[in-house]
């Protein structure tokens, strides 16, 4: 049986509701805090195939400006500087085997369990 998983951060309502959402489904995903835990930049490239998306097309584009940086020319760059600097993904991630979704809104999730 493949275990839900999602990409939490507790400080940001929506991963809060879209966990909150999977438990009232009777799920108990595996909760992996990434900002505690950075993904790999391989992690981050099979998260961008599951998700179907270029790394560029789930970041967190404002954060760049909190940071002080600017986002990278490149998408071996983008997953560098996102390994580097997890708050600029996107949340939350709800990963289902193969398949991946991001939570904005919570209910979009629903589309892959």
């Amino acid at each position: 049986m493949v275990k839900i998983e999602i990409l939490h951060n507790p400080r940001c309502s929506k991963s809060r509701q879209t966990l909150e959402l999977l438990r009232n489904k009777g799920l108990e995903p595996k909760v992996t805090e990434y900002l505690d835990t950075p993904l790999s930049g391989e992690e981050i490239h099979a998260l961008a195939d599951k998700l179907g998306l270029q790394p560029s097309e789930f970041l967190r584009k404002g954060e760049f400006a909190k940071l002080g940086i600017t986002m990278a020319d490149t998408e071996a760059g983008i997953v560098e500087m996102t390994s580097e600097h997890p708050i600029l993904i996107e949340r939350p991630v709800v990963i289902n085997g193969d398949k991946a979704k991001v939570g904005r809104p919570p209910e979009s999730v629903l589309e892959i369990l």
